[in-house]
């Protein structure tokens, strides 16, 4: 499996990774053999948050890596924190601080190689989160820090205190779930893409040396575009036109779109089904030309001005 940089940090992470928020749709005696399929794959890397599940995608995690017989060292553990569900967004000291010691509970684990901070809180004070920070990362339970879901702004903001690194912004992206793309390419135009939705946060990932992870890389804004989506006509006959000429599927080409931004673009992926799963790590493998590109982005219905 291809690797990259996770950021600034040293952590090299396969361009596929697991997100494990439906972890809980397997059966337990299935999980130590879906997770040794990964790391059949070539996938080490393992995304999780508190809030999965409420914690209990982290607890059946643990317990099918320790069946496994694997090094804790061998593989790469990122976890999110900073939703209440359905109350708030806390970054305060105090719930960063309980709330890692929990995930750490729960992953049978002594340290985290990333924490994100899941969603902004618009309350949040930079100096509460580099206290916890600092502290986190003295007592050596969390080694990387990032964030989900920020604008560059607030990231900006989160950087007057905080002194480690910020290696990692998670960010919804997909072929059809691509503002990130058409702000830029449709600037100065009064169409409905060249709205600004997020501050450039890609550009501003890129000139940071920021990575970008993307969550729901085959859902768009009218729901999971591969097949079973009428709304994606065009869509799914340029990626089938163009797996065929791989000798792959849809889904590897999706996943392929993600992959050929030269933001290097670490891509998660949270299939439970083995097959799927296999098709999206074959492209890794797989380089489409600008041409292919520039096509599957269009197909969505987007523009080029």
């Amino acid at each position: 499996m291809r690797t990259i940089k996770l950021g600034s940090s040293k952590l090299s992470v396969p361009v596929i990774g697991l997100g494990c928020m439906r972890i809980t749709e397997l059966e337990e005696n299935d999980i130590p053999n879906y997770l040794n399929h990964c790391l059949e794959l070539g996938i080490n890397f393992f995304d999780h948050a508190d809030i999965y599940s409420g914690g209990e995608c982290e607890e059946r995690f643990a317990r099918g890596f320790a069946e496994l017989g694997v090094d804790r060292e061998d593989i790469i553990l990122q976890s999110k924190c900073g939703i209440v569900p359905g109350w708030m967004y806390d970054l305060s000291y105090e719930y960063i601080i309980k709330a890692v010691d929990g995930i750490l509970k729960r992953l049978n684990t002594e340290y985290l190689d990333v924490l994100l901070l899941h969603r902004p809180d618009a309350l949040f004070e930079p100096e509460d989160i580099a206290k916890a920070f600092n502290e986190l990362l003295k007592k050596g339970k969390v080694r990387n820090f990032g964030v989900s879901n920020f604008r560059p702004t607030q990231i900006k903001l989160l950087k007057t205190c905080v002194k480690q690194p910020i290696c990692v912004d998670q960010l919804q992206f997909s072929i059809s779930f691509s503002s990130m793309i058409s702000a830029g390419l449709e600037a100065n135009m009064m169409t409905d893409g060249a709205a600004d939705r997020d501050g450039n946060v890609l550009d501003f990932c890129r000139l940071n040396n920021i990575s970008v992870q993307a969550w729901s890389p085959f859902q768009g804004r009218h729901g999971a575009f591969i097949d079973s989506n009428e709304a994606y006509p065009d869509l799914n006959w340029a990626l089938g036109e163009i797996g065929a000429k791989y000798g792959v599927s849809k889904t590897s080409i999706a996943a392929a779109w993600i992959l050929r931004h030269p933001a290097k673009i670490q891509t998660i992926v949270g299939t439970m089904n083995p097959y799927r799963l296999d098709e999206a790590v074959k492209a890794a493998d797989v380089t489409l030309t600008r041409e292919e590109w520039y096509r599957l982005y269009t197909s969505t219905g987007r523009i080029l001005p």
